[in-house]
């Protein structure tokens, strides 16, 4: 038998005396539930006993292809011993039967990812036990019935479906309205009616263990029971929708979900009974209240489907059977804030006026909520300013920059519902999530349209705008994922009455019907539906979020910091320059000059490239030394005080020039039209010297540095330009421009030399022209690997470095990034033969290119200024480990990236190794 440990107690024993042997801290073993279940039996709350299976446990099993590990069965049997002991009761009993719930919980919050059965236990005999030792034949019966169906569902793999139609069915036959108002009989009728939908879809040949006198059974034994019922829980950490939230939420695949087995608390007990999800803040707006939803007379499954409307947790306390229930909720609220110095989501149940605590984690919330709650709970002492920016997402402020509904737009409301997920989403109706991937796959934006989604519409909700919902509350799986993704979402909106069938909705009270493709605009801030697209606009950085970026400057920027974290953005107008000031870019990291050939511009570098006639190309030359000095006069002025990396030319030649074969076609319609000659010859003329210039491989060709040296004109004028734009600045406005020149795609140390000689002679020509002082750096950027094997050498010329970590993934790697994100990375991932898109998240040997060549370039000038610029740039996890790992000045980043790198630049500081 092994000596590892797999199961671990929580709770009390017969005579009261805590014997928990987990806590909070033991998340990676014990999962986040059943770590938190520990933690609460430690500080006093009233929580059911049970054990937690380990999360490596889970994993073992997996690993061994769904073979349990030695002695972990064994294990477990004593586990379930120990808590009948505990609780007096024994799984099965024919007289007072103990029951249990058996919950996934992972170390890293997925709600409504993986399996949940509750009720295990009961079978035909321990059900009337169950009814003599309560006298409610209705609230077992019920039970009973659930059990069935999720155990079929979860467990057996059985269509839910099948369930639902009976049990609806039984409502119309009944003529009620909702399950809690069935009879008895008519539950007990419903048991019978499940065993049979169990028997005929439950295969006798794969599970033979279930077979009674010769045919397949609903399982009695409630061992059975158990081990079938932790093997799917286990079996669900890899189940489609786990998958797709791990990889959406960056959870690695390796962690596994531990299982509780917990004791049944009863929130279907009648009138003094109920179940309920709540928050100890608003998780929506981060508003100092009590938030969640609760139903009388149900069990906990019913709040987080969304099959009954739920009623708000305020009111909790206006039913006298539950009021002494709500006030004990009130004080452990309390608490739990306490305790865990957070916002805490909650999971209870209330058995006949008792509470009991099921779950508490730290509750996820919208990036406006995780802002006001932060900024809050510094002001309440719970926390201070390093640990709020710790808190806060970098990647979850992109719900802030999300755009919202114009304020100044004219609409009329088409209906109203909840809340749920903030911000503003526009798009063409969907009925269902593979309607909802699809349309995305041709190019349409989407809003998903369900009576209420469930774990199966991951992928749905991923790819849509939107969610709206006509069903469910604010802690419905709809509600809770939305927010965690940061998707707008609506949910609740009742006068949308969904035909999904015929994939139309219908507006109660109106005569109007969306159909499949019409578009709709939401609203998830004020929880509202309208017809059409209303006129969306971005947020600006106010309010709470101007606070915690302020608050993470003074943390990155600290007077005293023996290495501040800059933050820059990548800008090649002035739009961008100014838009960029504003999120709070300190510099300009890269500024691409070849984006100013662009556009009307393209035909100048076009006839500077092609043709043969000196004055032509001269004429070029000067147009384009107008237009670029006329460009960094914006820029310089815009930026007036802050300095601006401007990199030399660097794509490929043929992103300048007309595609041949295209080219070729018109000459073949124009030929064919019966054109002249004097037309065609300087077309033909044209195509022969563009196949002159094709390239088999031009990523790697004629770009960067080496265009330079062919075209020595072009870095002439480029520099001259620059010079110029600053000459003038200084000497007319009397302005501060700070202009650096930038030299890309170096990979020898010769390079660099020769191009710094040319780019100091310009400077200084005009400089004497101008009658100024020109002070412009000249430096690299380092985007092979040659170049940071050799960057001590590059640095005896270089003022700066500067590291295009987009190209020096690709020429590390060998992947084309254009090809690889289209035709073989998604198969990488999938096989996880990558565990990240490296260019997205920088990859480790790329990072120690980096942190090898700053290394070396300071090993010869020790203040070598180093920084990045990329994609990579606005990666918190990249950030991270470009800071702390590499050791570089600044990230650079589109501008809409800004906030999140100034905020990831400052949790990379709090995190700094101590040197």
């Amino acid at each position: 038998m092994s000596d590892t440990k797999r199961v671990y107690r929580f709770g009390s024993d017969a005579n009261g005396v805590d014997v928990t042997e987990g806590a909070s801290s033991m998340k990676y073993m014990l999962g986040g539930k059943g770590a938190n279940l520990a933690e609460m039996c430690r500080i006093g709350l009233p929580v059911p006993g049970g054990y937690t299976i380990t999360c490596q446990t889970c994993m073992e099993y997996a690993d061994a292809g769904n073979v349990w590990p030695a002695g972990a069965l064994d294990e477990i049997e004593a586990a379930t011993r120990d808590l009948e002991e505990r609780m007096g009761k024994r799984l099965g009993d024919a007289r007072d039967p103990l029951l249990v719930s058996v919950r996934s919980g992972a170390p890293f919050s997925m709600p409504g990812m993986m399996d949940t059965v509750l009720n295990l236990g009961l079978n035909d005999a321990s059900a009337q036990g169950l009814i003599a030792q309560t006298g409610d034949p209705h609230f077992v019966w019920d039970s009973y019935r659930r059990f069935i169906q999720m155990f079929s569902d979860v467990v057996m793999g059985v269509d839910a479906e099948l369930f639902e139609n009976a049990l609806t069915d039984k409502r119309l036959i009944a003529g009620v309205r909702t399950d809690a108002e069935l009879s008895a009989d008519d539950l007990h009728e419903l048991v019978e009616e499940f065993k049979g939908i169990f028997r005929a879809n439950v295969s006798a040949a794969e599970h033979p263990e279930l077979i009674v006198d010769g045919a397949i059974a609903f399982p009695q034994d409630p061992a059975v029971q158990l081990k079938l019922a932790i093997e799917a829980v286990f079996g669900s950490w890899m189940n489609e929708r786990a998958c797709i939230y791990r990889k959406a939420n960056d959870i690695p695949d390796d962690l596994g979900t531990a299982v509780n087995v917990q004791a049944m608390a009863y929130g279907n007990k009648g009138e003094s009974s109920a179940t309920g999800v709540a928050f100890t803040r608003n998780p929506a707006n981060g508003a100092r209240e009590r938030y969640g939803d609760f139903l009388v007379n149900a069990q906990g499954e019913d709040v987080v489907a969304g099959i009954r409307n739920t009623e708000p947790i305020q009111k909790m306390g206006e039913y006298p059977a539950l009021a002494q229930a709500a006030a004990d909720l009130e004080r452990i609220f309390q608490i739990l804030e306490g305790h865990f110095h957070d916002m805490c989501d909650i999971e209870f149940t209330i058995e006949q006026g008792k509470l009991w605590m099921l779950q508490t984690r730290v509750g996820k919330r919208t990036a406006q909520a995780a802002l006001r709650i932060a900024i809050d709970m510094v002001e309440e002492g719970l926390i201070d300013r390093a640990e709020a920016v710790r808190r806060i997402d970098p990647a979850q402020l992109d719900q802030l920059l999300h755009p919202q509904f114009d304020a100044s737009a004219d609409f009329e409301v088409l209906a109203r519902g909840l809340n749920a997920s903030p911000g503003a989403a526009v798009g063409e109706v969907v009925f269902s999530s593979d309607d909802a991937v699809a349309a995305v796959a041709e190019g349409r934006k989407v809003i998903l349209v369900r009576w209420e989604t469930n774990p199966d519409d991951l992928k749905g909700m991923v790819a849509a705008e939107g969610i709206l919902t006509s069903h469910g509350g604010k802690t419905s799986h709809a509600a809770v994922i939305a927010r965690g993704m940061g998707a707008p979402c609506v949910c609740g909106a009742e006068a949308i009455q969904i035909d999904a069938a015929a994939k139309e909705a219908r507006v109660a009270g109106t005569d109007i019907v969306l159909r499949e493709g019409d578009v709709i605009s939401i609203d998830g801030t004020e929880g509202i539906v309208v017809a059409g697209a209303v006129p969306l606009v971005s947020v600006e950085l106010t309010g709470d979020l101007e606070t915690i970026l302020s608050w993470a400057d003074e943390i990155r920027l600290r007077p005293g910091n023996t290495h501040p974290y800059h933050v820059r953005v990548n800008a090649d107008n002035p739009e961008d320059a100014e838009r960029a000031l504003g999120f709070g870019a300190e510099a300009i990291g890269l500024c691409r000059t070849e984006h100013m050939f662009l556009g009307e511009r393209k035909n100048i570098i076009q006839t500077f490239i092609l043709s043969d006639d000196p004055a032509v190309r001269e004429q070029a030359l000067s147009d384009l030394l107008a237009v670029q000095t006329g460009d960094f006069l914006k820029m310089f002025r815009t930026m007036d005080g802050r300095d601006v990396v401007v990199r030399l030319i660097d794509p490929p030649l043929h992103e300048f020039l007309d595609a041949p074969r295209e080219l070729e076609v018109d000459i073949a319609r124009r030929e064919a039209a019966g054109a002249p000659e004097a037309e065609l010859a300087p077309l033909r003329a044209r195509l022969r010297r563009i196949d002159g210039m094709a390239e088999m491989n031009p990523m790697l060709g004629l770009r960067g540095v080496r265009l330079s040296f062919v075209f020595p004109e072009l870095p002439l004028m480029q520099v001259r330009a620059v010079a110029s734009a600053a000459a003038t600045l200084i000497r007319d406005e009397g302005l501060d421009p700070r202009p650096e020149v930038m030299v890309p795609l170096v990979a020898l140390a010769t390079e660099q030399v020769q191009m710094r000689a040319v780019c100091e002679q310009v400077i200084a020509e005009v400089a004497a022209e101008f009658g100024v002082a020109l002070d412009i750096p000249v430096g690299t950027m380092l985007e092979l690997p040659r170049a940071c094997l050799t960057a001590d050498e590059i640095a005896r010329s270089a003022d700066f470095l500067c590291f295009g970590t987009n190209d020096l993934t690709q020429t590390t790697f060998g992947f084309s990034r254009d090809d690889a994100e289209s035709k073989f990375m998604p198969v990488y991932l999938h096989r996880k033969l990558v565990e990240k898109n490296p260019f997205e998240t920088i990859d480790k040997a790329v990072l120690e290119l980096v942190r090898m060549a700053v290394e070396k370039a300071r090993s010869v000038k020790p203040a070598m200024h180093c920084g990045v610029c990329g994609e990579h740039g606005g990666d918190p996890a990249s950030i991270r480990g470009l800071f702390n790992t590499a050791g570089v000045d600044y990230v650079s980043c589109s501008p809409y990236r800004v906030p999140i790198a100034r905020l990831a630049a400052a949790q990379a500081k709090l995190a700094e190794p101590v040197r």
